[in-house]
């Protein structure tokens, strides 16, 4: 179905953000509970305590090597490569639990040469610790700079995800951006903001990689976050969005999570395709070939990354 194209990167939807041990260990035992249908990203940048920033990565490193991390669907973000603490933050990190290590967040990048030092010295740090596999990284865009380059850095290989940092992004225009854009539904609406989201989600696209979206602040009515996710999805093509608390998660996942109906007609068109060898089919009066296949068979990943329910024989054919 990707002949001469990159296979899309697929990862799971949520992106749920921890910053202390208490917290870290309620999530883990959430995504216990609930499955892999979000990851959880462990926050050295705003999570460590000035002055504690080597005790807070230890902490990361324990409990990824720990048993809780069931799934193995735990990232990182570390501190801002201008900050004196990135280094070690990987160099413990990958040190000491780069095997398990599902990515490394970096935030407040300004260009493609920025992310590629912090790939280098995370490659290096690998290497040291006997570990084969390039970690993935994804990188935070919330600055000009950054957004000027979104395509360059989009392109680099072990780049996965890019996530928009609307309120860093606002607050760069000193005030010529309204504050009430760091919420909905202005941060849909306003030209400044739309441009940014569509340009981070056109090169993720472009590259086959993975858009994902800002957080919700309102904390007291999770299912804002669900609302944010659908719009995000429906109007910006973003596959993913960040959890800043634990009742954001499920209104997400269920947001990102493709309906029964569209499931059924997924299921029947690629089941007909399978049997046909791939080859252009007909259902319910409509032609399809490779380029509906690819739409339907993304739609079928996202249902099951989502933990929705599918026929056995999708999940026997695609899925074992």
């Amino acid at each position: 179905m990707f002949q001469g194209e990159a296979i899309p990167t697929q990862l799971p939807v949520c992106d749920h953000y921890a910053g202390n041990e208490k917290l870290m260990l309620k999530s883990l035992a959430l995504q216990q509970e609930l499955g892999p249908v979000f990851d959880i990203t462990f926050d050295c940048e705003d999570g460590a305590a000035v002055g504690l920033e080597r005790e807070h990565a230890e902490l990361c490193a324990r409990l990824i090597n720990s048993p809780q991390n069931h799934f193995n669907r735990v990232g990182v973000r570390i501190h801002d490569p201008a900050h004196p603490c990135w280094r070690q933050d990987i160099d413990i990190l990958v040190g000491s639990a780069g095997a398990r290590l599902a990515y490394v967040v970096v935030p407040k990048v300004t260009d493609v040469v920025e992310v590629a030092r912090v790939t280098d010295h995370m490659n290096q740090a690998a290497r040291a610790a006997g570990i084969a596999r390039h970690i993935p990284i994804h990188v935070l865009i919330e600055t000009h700079a950054a957004l000027d380059q979104v395509f360059d850095i989009a392109r680099l290989v072990q780049v996965e995800c890019l996530s928009f940092g609307l309120m860093d992004f606002v607050s760069a225009h000193h005030g010529a951006i309204p504050g009430d854009a760091m919420r909905s539904p202005q941060q849909f609406e306003h030209p400044l903001i739309r441009r940014a989201m569509l340009e981070i989600s056109a090169a993720c696209h472009r590259y086959g990689k993975v858009p994902s979206h800002n957080v919700s602040t309102d904390i007291e009515q999770p299912f804002r976050a669900g609302d944010d996710a659908l719009r995000a999805r429906a109007e910006f093509g973003y596959l993913r969005k960040w959890s800043i608390h634990p009742s954001q998660i499920q209104p997400i996942v269920a947001a990102f999570r493709p309906s029964g109906t569209e499931i059924g007609a997924s299921s029947e068109i690629l089941l007909a395709a399978y049997e046909n060898n791939w080859a252009p089919i007909r259902h319910q009066g409509q032609l399809h070939d490779r380029a509906s296949y690819r739409y339907y068979w993304s739609l079928l990943q996202r249902a099951h990354a989502t933990g929705a329910d599918l026929p056995g024989t999708v999940l026997e054919r695609f899925f074992a």
